[in-house]
């Protein structure tokens, strides 16, 4: 799966501009998909399989947007100023490299500080594009960028910027890629505007009107020095939610997910998270609303351009995935 998920992270794709992630999952999804559509919002949307005795319909959903930054304002002398898509951090941003989809690139600057002990913030930064002057500067007011870094590979742990959620849509694609007959009828969904209010998961939940829901995507650790306290750590498994900031996961759907793995003897962890939370927020409350759950993969360092997973997570997270659709389902 390395070559995908490289493909997937170094792809630029900021919320409302997914245009390029959608493409490369559409190629990769096309051989093994029943149906493919894409939604008023830009969610693509695959079918796999048809609802048969003893099935539901089930959506899971991955969001192809990624946190970055856009142009509000260009200086006399080219200097760009900018503001943020999604959870930007200002201490993340100093001395970084950011890509426009138009292809332009800049380095992140910032203006002078009183004391060395203070962190910039958004209004004393700006990017750095090589103009001389606005009259010469590539980018205009609205334009968009995300960070740029390649991929790394250092064997068991793989980095690089969205991580948040490509890694997640990778996860789908081999779970599609490896699903044999089923009794359900499965909408693997990639999800748009994720970062800025689980947005396009919502329209998608509507249209599909499904009967269970499923969100995957990354968490918090606290495996790192002085960090959070939160009993998620990489290697251990991927992370069944208990709960977020912005959902109470259905406690059937814990139980299934916790049972599926346990038989399957796949090592899992249990996740409460304090802050944030996923599309299965959105899809929780869509119409009469839905029995949801979330799929989470370890991951440190989030909302910064080096996002660290575990390879052996996101293979048990696939062989977990695999496991809970192929089976009728019953939640108590």
């Amino acid at each position: 799966m390395k070559e995908l998920i490289r493909k997937l992270v170094e792809a630029a794709g900021p919320s409302g501009y997914e245009q390029s992630v959608r493409d490369l999952i559409k190629e990769e999804v096309t051989p093994y998909a029943d149906e493919i559509r894409v939604d008023a919002l830009g969610n693509l949307i695959v079918r796999k399989g048809q609802k048969r005795e003893g099935g539901l319909r089930i959506m899971t959903a991955a969001h192809m947007d990624e946190i970055g930054v856009i142009v509000t304002h260009i200086e006399d002398d080219g200097f760009v100023r900018f503001t943020t898509i999604g959870g930007v951090r200002p201490h993340t941003c100093l001395g970084g490299r950011v890509q426009f989809i138009n292809g332009v690139r800049g380095v992140i600057g910032g203006e002078k500080l009183e004391s060395m002990d203070r962190v910039h913030s958004f209004d004393k930064l700006f990017i750095d594009v090589g103009a001389t002057s606005k009259a010469d500067c590539p980018v205009k007011v609205g334009d968009v960028a995300v960070f740029e870094r390649p991929f790394l590979d250092l064997g068991k742990r793989l980095v690089a910027k969205a991580m948040d959620d490509r890694i997640a849509c990778a996860i789908q694609i081999e779970t599609l890629r490896r699903l044999g007959n089923t009794p359900n009828e499965i909408y693997l969904v990639f999800t748009t505007q994720e970062e800025v209010g689980t947005r396009g998961a919502t329209p998608a939940a509507f249209g599909i009107d499904p009967e269970l829901g499923l969100s995957v995507d990354v968490t918090l650790t606290g495996d790192t020095p002085k960090g959070i306290k939160m009993a998620v750590a990489l290697g251990k498994g991927p992370a069944i939610k208990v709960r977020d900031s912005g959902m109470l996961a259905d406690p059937r759907i814990v139980r299934w997910m916790v049972e599926t793995a346990e038989k399957a003897n796949i090592p899992y962890q249990l996740e409460v998270l304090d802050g944030g939370s996923t599309d299965a927020r959105a899809i929780q409350l869509v119409r009469a609303g839905v029995p949801s759950g979330c799929l989470s993969i370890p991951c440190r360092y989030i909302h910064s351009p080096s996002e660290m997973v575990d390879y052996d997570d996101v293979q048990n997270a696939v062989a977990l995935l695999v496991a809970l659709l192929s089976n009728p389902i019953t939640l108590g």
